[in-house]
């Protein structure tokens, strides 16, 4: 089951993505910290877990992002995290899929983030030469237009990416 994240889920999804991302080699521990620091800013336009059993096994975020410093109705998708003993089962995929469906009913134009192409590539991300992030490679930032306009320009996300 998915559903919207809730105040009182806030300490199990903090150790769940702490333990979803302890050890990845493409993490830099941060990810419970930008989930909190996302949340605290009110910047968590979507924040969906999905509970299996009762007991929660996945979360995904998504906030706002600038071009060139404008809102333009693009978000970022991150972090999502799946409990290690759940991972492989399809819930990453589920929470990300429901997270798109949610921001393209609010009129979203777009979706980025920061990952591995061969995982995101299901979903139809991909590098666009038009988009760039500071500090990402360009083969690892990838975008999802929901119509034909892709901007162009320097995609900055949330501040609360920055928590040291």
């Amino acid at each position: 089951m998915i559903r919207d994240q809730q105040p009182e889920d806030d300490s199990t999804v903090r150790r769940l993505v702490e333990d979803a991302f302890r050890g990845r080699p493409y993490s830099d521990g941060r990810e419970p910290a930008i989930v909190e620091a996302l949340r605290a800013a009110g910047a968590l336009t979507v924040a969906l877990v999905a509970e299996e059993d009762g007991e929660i096994v996945g979360q995904v975020a998504f906030s706002p992002v600038a071009i060139d410093g404008a809102v333009r109705d693009w978000y970022g998708l991150g972090p999502v995290a799946v409990r290690p003993d759940r991972q492989g089962r399809g819930i990453g995929q589920a929470l990300i899929r429901a997270g798109l469906d949610r921001i393209r009913a609010l009129g979203a134009r777009g979706c980025v983030l920061a990952g591995a192409p061969g995982y995101y590539g299901r979903f139809g991300f991909a590098a666009e030469s038009r988009l760039q992030s500071p500090g990402i490679p360009p083969q690892y930032f990838l975008a999802l237009p929901f119509g034909a306009e892709v901007p162009g320009g320097t995609v900055t996300f949330h501040e609360a990416f920055d928590v040291a």
